[in-house]
């Protein structure tokens, strides 16, 4: 089984969302990368059991057939493939008195992470609708004295990376330390504990060219501090985009630093965009044989291969944003949706919504 690219997955993504069952008899199986398919068959053959319960004798025909097909199509495997499965199946004729029995069993471009059974009246498409959204990526910090929570926020999904705590005690023990010299030995276990969250931070970040900024949380004199001593590196301290105050450290932390940073990321968003656009604005006036802003001509420049970043407003013809990304696929051009929520977005659409930078002249 191929990989599905992301154009292939866009285009099932839109098919399966057509279709809506008449009952819960829409089948939805997510299988994660690693996870025994075998495991998977037994849980669907307890499903079957469960299914005979059904009232609706077309309802339970339709599930029962629906998870006969997937065990099935379960068996050809002997391990799961490399970024998991996703298996959709069901009966999807127009008409009640009709069959049309369909599965779909797909290798996403991504690495499933859940494991779902599901029954219902449409596909749960959520995961895969994930795996098509840009994939930026955050660097996420939370940490106090006590702890500290690596994570990433990787479109809009966040994944924990790592977790530490520093162990510095609470308060003086007993055997007659000053508080002074206590004072002393944890101030030299926080900067201890400093440096290995710095580390931590260098593994998951350093070598990401994905990364578009970090963002930090805490209390307020320990994030300051961490970031004002300059524990991280040179390079990813130039990447920290915000410093926001949360009261939690854990994988919660991380989500409330994301919710209360919204304003930051938005903000970082359209400052990518304008800047994007910038440059094409400034190849559109200096460098015009470089550049395309029609329809035919941004075709053309994907045609012969010369295209390496087109641009398009979000809400371009659908067709042809499609046509188009596939295109690009194919020559490794680069594809950007961009908003009019900008001057120069606006500006970009009233030029025609789409435009090219390209590799090479043509003549």
């Amino acid at each position: 089984m191929e990989q599905l690219t992301k154009l292939e997955l866009e285009d099932l993504v839109e098919k399966l969302e057509g279709y809506k069952g008449r009952a819960t008899e829409l089948i939805t199986v997510y299988v994660p990368q690693g996870y025994d398919p075998n495991a998977t068959q037994k849980q669907l053959e307890a499903e079957k059991s469960t299914a005979k319960n059904i009232k609706s004798t077309s309802t339970r025909k339709n599930v029962g057939d629906a998870l006969d097909k997937i065990v099935r199509f379960l068996k050809e495997f002997k391990q799961t493939p490399e970024n998991g499965l996703a298996i959709f199946c069901g009966n999807v004729a127009e008409s009640e008195a009709q069959d049309d029995l369909k599965i779909w069993g797909v290798e996403p471009p991504t690495p499933v992470k859940i494991r779902l059974y599901r029954c219902d009246k449409t596909f749960v498409l959520d995961p895969l609708l994930s795996m098509l959204e840009v994939e930026e990526t955050y660097g996420l910090i939370v940490m106090d004295r006590k702890e500290a929570t690596i994570g990433e926020l990787i479109g809009k999904r966040i994944e924990t990376v790592s977790k530490m705590t520093s162990g510095i005690p609470g308060k003086v023990k007993a055997g007659g330390q000053s508080a002074q010299r206590f004072h002393r030995i944890t101030e030299g276990l926080t900067k201890d504990f400093y440096k290995r969250i710095a580390e931590e931070a260098k593994k998951a970040f350093f070598e990401n060219k994905k990364l578009k900024g970090i963002l930090v949380g805490g209390p307020v004199p320990t994030k300051d501090e961490f970031l004002d001593n300059d524990y991280l590196a040179t390079k990813l301290n130039d990447k920290v985009i915000g410093r926001v105050d949360i009261g939690n450290t854990d994988e919660y932390g991380l989500k409330e630093l994301v919710i209360k940073a919204q304003d930051i990321l938005a903000s970082q968003e359209i400052i990518q965009e304008k800047k994007l656009l910038e440059k094409f604005f400034e190849f559109l006036g200096e460098k015009p044989d470089l550049s395309s802003y029609k329809e035919d001509e941004v075709k053309k420049a994907l045609q012969y291969g010369a295209a390496d970043i087109i641009l398009l407003t979000k809400d371009y013809d659908k067709e042809t944003v499609k046509e188009i990304k596939k295109s690009a696929e194919n020559i490794g051009a680069t594809v950007e949706m961009v908003s009019t929520e900008t001057e120069e977005g606006e500006q970009f659409k009233n030029l025609g919504g789409i435009g090219a930078i390209l590799r090479y002249r043509l003549s």
